[in-house]
């Protein structure tokens, strides 16, 4: 008896030890899946592993993934800058130029800070300063009627805020294109996005949104029909929004979106592809039919249901519907403005305008259509 008790107090730390070691030894291994990968879980990850297993039940080598090096990127800082007229405006008067909101704008402008303004800063004082010149020129400022600016400041201010309004567009381009926040959202980052995580739609969106608007803005004009400059209806850009630019800018700061996107959506296509591939030249060997043994063809169809169907479908998606929402404000933000430089003009063609976006439907639908002919050849019901 007491032999029996001890074999079974040995037997239960045994089992005890064994099942402490098995936790351990999992802890460790994604301790180190942290370290070492970081748990890679990104799109090409899931990519990588569904056609790796799709070749091991086709008992077949996986066809290489194709490098992505004929994608246009956007273009350099140099080929892209839009040179732009410095023109100063001096403390001409200084308490006239205080009533119109400028004395100390252009102060500031003209300071050792001010002079090393970065990009997001220089619009928005671009555009705080023409809603001042608006105020000058068409009197709509505090004034009395025996004390209304002075028609000489008039004069001097006008052709300056005309000068100001014709090179605004080129202003909000040298931004996107130059300033190191917006640049770096245009740009291909060569990295997918996680499986389940599309960070930067809401807050580039946003900030793109407010950026045709204020392209809308640089290219109207007043509807002055040959009225007195007095009786001129000024158009004005709302002064929270030129503020809000630093906002879009702070929370850009971090991201690459629109280059990611682009990144995954080609990567994807690619993948899509090759898998397709793989699969249509295989085609022939998978057994299907009654009385047959369909034992591969079950495999494949586990495949579908554990890696295509449950993220990589919902990934491909999400790509799909992320492109949808930012492609008409990217498209008019592009076509007004002010270079058509032949190297732009090719990333805009593919990434905005949809050359790879219907690349990628294609891919989408060809590999969606691989699946339908097998489903049905083997008579799989879908969802089992």
């Amino acid at each position: 008896m007491n032999n029996t008790l001890t074999f079974n107090r040995v037997a239960s730390l045994s089992c005890y030890r064994y099942a402490y070691l098995t936790l351990r030894l999992l802890a460790l291994s994604l301790s180190a899946c942290a370290m070492l990968t970081g748990c890679d879980n990104s799109g090409e990850r899931y990519f990588k592993d569904y056609h790796q297993r799709l070749a091991n039940v086709l008992d077949t080598d996986p066809i290489p993934f194709p490098p992505l090096d004929s994608l246009p990127n956007f273009p350099s800082t140099r080929t892209l800058y839009v040179p732009v007229e410095d023109i100063r405006i001096g403390l001409l008067d200084a308490y006239e130029l205080r009533r119109c909101g400028l004395f100390q704008l252009i102060a500031d402008r003209n300071s050792s800070l001010g002079k090393v303004q970065d990009k997001t800063r220089q619009l928005r004082y671009e555009l705080l300063l023409l809603n001042g010149l608006e105020k000058c020129v068409t009197q709509t400022v505090p004034a009395s009627d025996d004390n209304p600016i002075s028609q000489p400041l008039i004069d001097e201010l006008t052709p300056i805020k005309q000068k100001k309004q014709q090179q605004l567009s080129s202003v909000i381009w040298n931004m996107l294109a130059t300033g190191k926040e917006w640049r770096q959202q245009f740009v291909l980052y060569p990295h997918t996005f996680d499986i389940d995580n599309f960070a930067g739609l809401t807050a580039n969106l946003a900030a793109m949104e407010d950026i045709l608007t204020l392209l809308e803005y640089s290219q109207s004009q007043p509807d002055a029909d040959n009225k007195p400059t007095h009786e001129i209806t000024p158009k004005r850009i709302d002064e929270a929004l030129a503020n809000r630019l630093l906002i879009h800018q702070e929370k850009i700061h971090r991201s690459r979106y629109f280059g990611q996107l682009y990144y995954s959506i080609a990567n994807a296509t690619q993948w899509l592809n090759i898998t397709t591939q793989l699969l249509n030249q295989q085609e022939n060997t998978i057994i299907c039919g009654e009385k047959r043994n369909q034992q591969q063809a079950e495999y494949l169809k586990n495949v579908f249901y554990r890696f295509y169907n449950p993220k990589i479908q919902s990934y491909l998606a999400e790509l799909d519907s992320q492109y949808l929402q930012v492609k008409p404000v990217l498209q008019q933000v592009f076509n007004q403005l002010p270079t058509k430089h032949p190297d732009l003009l090719a990333y805009k063609e593919v990434f905005i305008d949809g050359n790879l976006h219907q690349a990628f439907r294609i891919a989408v639908l060809d590999h969606t259509k691989f699946w339908q002919r097998t489903f049905k050849r083997c008579q799989f019901k879908v969802g089992i």
